[in-house]
């Protein structure tokens, strides 16, 4: 019989990025611990139904396949080797378990794919460090053709009005704009609205949110808009582009969603990884600890990302440009946004 003795918890902010869940009623055996982290995730995960129709995820079938595995003879690495494999069952990239000794992710989202991005051949466009500017994170400037660059390589940091007003007008005698969200793994969703918020000029909605509500796989709320406010400033007006990859991951993947949503942007390169589940921790009896999906996102249409978004105009870096250092998706952004 499964242990299920787990406070329910409540989102009170649905865009908080993190939150806390125990795992009270269990001790710190071999069994106990592999009975935590499975009732854990099924009490609190997200996605159960939506991957049940995806792949055929069935975690009652995952329990009874991983539970024999388990023996209070085994070592502390065999253990977590064994609720490591139970948690890729998953293939989400923000589930990850994590001991004194070593952390856990599931990489499938990207490592099977072409990663469509380089950092030295990127050096050769934006030039010199001093020929680039940088703001909250953002690098920015002009390249040829008069079309702008705006590098978002992360959303760890806070974005303000202020930054993206500067961005803006130093961009404005542009002809259009290329936003590279390549290889962002994501951070602060508040940031990627934020940026998102210099390409809307009245606020909308662009996606919803649900929290979970009780115990069962289907228990949500009621889903909840979420909505780009315009930044204070200037404001983009003209054609855009947005580069992305398989490593655009979690806020990146959100805002690619987001911009989407203005119906005024293109999107070239690789689909993204996707990762829309609002992450959640909770701790085992032995310390561990493990992340999870908690609260699901959807694009206005209900539908869900968290596998990705299809790029409008799918291109690859090509061995040949790699050899070449062209980098084959930024150059059909400025060609595409040359004859717009």
């Amino acid at each position: 019989m499964r242990h299920a003795i787990l406070p329910v918890f409540l989102l009170v902010l649905a865009l908080l990025p993190a939150g806390c869940i125990s795992s009270e009623g269990f001790d710190d055996t071999r069994r106990d611990n592999f009975e935590a982290l499975w009732s854990i995730i099924d009490r609190h995960y997200c996605f159960f139904d939506y991957k049940r129709t995806a792949y055929g995820l069935d975690w009652d079938e995952v329990y009874q396949r991983y539970s024999p595995q388990v023996s209070e003879k085994m070592s502390d690495d065999a253990l977590f080797q064994v609720l490591t494999n139970m948690t890729f069952e998953l293939r989400d990239g923000h589930v990850n378990l994590a001991s004194p000794s070593n952390t856990a992710y599931f990489t499938d989202w990207y490592e099977a794919y072409p990663e469509n991005f380089s950092d030295s051949i990127l050096r050769r466009y934006l030039g010199a460090a001093d020929e680039v500017r940088v703001t909250a994170g953002l690098r920015y400037r002009v390249l040829r053709d008069n079309i702008g660059y705006l590098r978002c390589a992360s959303f760890q940091n806070g974005i303000g009005d202020g930054n993206l007003h500067e961005v803006m007008m130093y961009l404005a005698s542009c002809d259009g704009l290329i936003i590279d969200v390549r290889n962002n793994g994501g951070g602060l969703i508040t940031s990627a609205q934020a940026l998102a918020g210099a390409f809307f000029n009245e606020p909308l909605t662009v996606g919803y949110m649900q929290h979970k509500t009780g115990p069962g796989h289907a228990d949500f709320s009621a889903p909840q808009p979420i909505r780009i406010e315009p930044a204070a400033g200037m404001r983009w007006q003209k054609p855009v582009v947005v580069l992305a990859n398989r490593r655009t991951f979690s806020a990146a993947n959100a805002f690619v969603m987001f911009l989407r949503a203005s119906g005024n942007v293109t999107v070239i390169g690789d689909r993204t990884g996707g990762g829309s589940g609002m992450p959640f921790s909770s701790e085992l009896p032995r310390g561990w600890s493990v992340r999870f999906s908690a609260c699901p996102m959807t694009d206005t249409e209900g539908n869900h990302t968290e596998f990705g978004i299809d790029p409008d105009i799918h291109v690859d870096i090509t061995s040949d440009d790699y050899q070449r250092s062209i980098d084959t998706i930024l150059e059909t952004a400025l060609s595409h946004l040359l004859h717009k």
